[in-house]
């Protein structure tokens, strides 16, 4: 059987040490917020698409149906889904490439051999995941970051939330630690959500910014956040209102609240001020919020 050939390859500019981006979605993404963190960047960077994977080959369409276009009756369309690495620069010029589009449902450990030696063939110096989970944490304080990593010291050097548990896997896990396995340093940044709004339709955009923002400082680059500034803003007004509404939303807020200063309150005077802010959840928790999200959104890959 002849060997499928997974992606086409349609420009091999010559890059200077990019950085790789990468949000796959189909995995979790609370809030929206990577996919809405990835949508800033394309609408505000110039970007190129470098190379397109095969998506008949890596997809399932029964589970990732195409969007027929309909104008007075009249099929004028399909917008199919798709998977691609693009290229382009941040604000100061640096080289980026872009991995987005939808996770594959089919040949995971050959798609995630072929993108590392890919990613790799452009001599890129970090790769840098996006997600978001939902927590335990309260809105009303800044987006609580934790990492993942293909290697502690760079994991420790994030300044961001670790832990030890085990959690089912997106793609983007593999090709983390396949690339670090290769001697990529790569990095997941992982941005935690309320759970009391993560399972809504609308994005949560103060997510997306730290994600965008802390990609940024890792990575020695400069990305633009575009309009998430006053959309988190417009966000943090209507759940304020909604949880004002009701004594129990408050009395939930007012806890999350206490045991998130608490927290930072703990972790500033035993390390001098040095350890990342807010509570990173327990496997049970995490497990018990993965599992709500998942049937909410009637998601079971």
């Amino acid at each position: 059987m002849a060997e499928v050939e997974l992606y086409e390859l349609h420009d091999r500019p010559a890059l200077s040490a990019p950085v790789t981006l990468m949000v796959l979605e189909g995995w979790i993404d609370a809030g929206q917020a990577a996919t809405t963190a990835v949508q800033t960047l394309l609408s505000t960077l110039d970007t190129f698409p470098i190379a397109t994977f095969d998506a008949d080959a890596l997809l399932d369409h029964r589970a990732r149906r195409p969007i027929m276009h309909l104008v007075d009756g009249v099929n004028t369309g399909l917008s199919w889904p798709g998977l691609e690495l693009r290229g382009g620069t941040d604000l100061d010029g640096n080289d980026i490439l872009l991995l987005v589009g939808a996770e594959p449902d089919h040949m995971w450990r050959k798609f995630v051999d072929v993108t590392v030696d890919l990613l790799m063939s452009f001599g890129t110096r970090m790769l840098v995941g996006l997600g978001a989970y939902p927590a335990t944490v309260p809105h009303t304080r800044p987006t609580v970051m934790s990492v993942t990593s293909s290697s502690d010291s760079l994991a420790a050097a994030s300044g961001l939330l670790r832990g030890s548990l085990d959690v089912p896997a997106g793609t983007q896990a593999a090709i983390e630690y396949s690339a670090g396995e290769n001697g990529l340093p790569a990095i997941g940044l992982w941005a935690q959500v309320p759970h009391y709004v993560s399972a809504e339709p609308t994005p949560y955009p103060a997510a997306s910014m730290a994600l965008i923002e802390n990609a940024s400082r890792v990575a020695g680059l400069r990305l633009p956040t575009g309009d998430l500034g006053s959309d988190a803003t417009r966000t943090r007004h209507r759940i304020d209102a909604a949880m004002a509404a009701n004594d129990e939303h408050m009395q939930m807020l007012h806890m999350l609240e206490q045991r998130h200063d608490q927290f930072v309150a703990e972790s500033a005077a035993a390390a001098g001020d040095h350890m990342p802010t807010g509570p990173l959840p327990t496997a049970d928790e995490l497990a018990d919020e993965v599992e709500r999200y998942l049937r909410e959104h009637g998601k079971d890959r």
